[in-house]
């Protein structure tokens, strides 16, 4: 049976995703001779929504190209920033991101969250009927075929996560807009519309008011607006419409 010998050449920043021993900046691979060069990255541990492009010997390929006894591969990471085409850019996290989605909507970006478990397939199958942009840390996971868009969360630190995703697809920010609890839009809410739901204390202390528009819950500058304040402050600098990383 005809396996190719191929090289394939990594760049530092995915080689995370490759096994130890072969993590240098190129590995050599033997293939079986019919699966895809897409399928033979997934083999070494890189989710495709990780690359941006392939080539060999410097010609560009696709992802159904089969490679040859000999292939020079090279694997290019995805651009930063990263155009999602087709839909208005929207994100889906795992039951594992819960503090990154609540940072999101606090910024007003449109984030669903799967507060459980509900496996893989639902996931995917979510992703693909809201064309949303499915976010995680499992690879596996990302490697779903029905999956409409993904991408990788390479920190499990929450602030470390909010600023990959922001500098990777730079989302219109509008703070303060969203419930961080559902991700319903928020609305100017009267106290006294309120007042069955808030503590006497609170109803005594403030006067503004906001409301969820989907499940209610009132918001207010409470003991917490400062920390959060602090989070918007330096989103806004940095990737509001007249920060820095913003794309010309």
């Amino acid at each position: 049976m005809n396996r190719p010998r191929i090289t394939v050449r990594v760049p530092a920043g995915l080689r995370l995703f490759v096994a130890a021993e072969r993590r240098g900046a190129s590995t050599e691979v033997v293939t079986d001779g019919s699966s895809s060069l897409g399928h033979v990255v997934e083999s070494l541990g890189i989710p495709l929504t990780e690359v941006g492009g392939l080539a060999v010997g410097g010609r560009e390929v696709g992802r159904g190209y089969v490679p040859a006894e000999g292939d020079d591969v090279t694997v290019d990471a995805v651009a930063r920033p990263q155009h999602v085409p087709g839909a208005p850019l929207r994100f889906l996290l795992d039951v594992h991101l819960g503090t990154l989605a609540r940072r999101l909507r606090l910024l007003g970006v449109d984030t669903a969250y799967a507060n459980e478990d509900i496996g893989d397939p639902a996931l995917a199958a979510l992703s693909a009927a809201e064309r949303r942009v499915l976010l995680s840390r499992d690879r596996g996971l990302l490697r779903r075929r029905e999956l409409w868009a993904g991408a990788y969360v390479y920190s499990d630190r929450p602030a470390l996560q909010l600023t990959d995703v922001l500098e990777r697809f730079t989302p219109e920010l509008a703070p303060w807009t969203r419930c961080v609890a559902c991700n319903g839009r928020l609305t100017a809410a009267d106290k006294d519309s309120l007042r069955d739901r808030l503590e006497a204390g609170t109803r005594k202390t403030y006067d503004v008011f906001a409301q969820c528009t989907v499940c209610g819950r009132a918001y207010w500058r409470g003991a917490h607006h400062a920390r959060l304040e602090a989070v918007v402050d330096e989103a806004m600098r940095a990737y509001g419409p007249l920060g820095r990383h913003r794309p010309a």
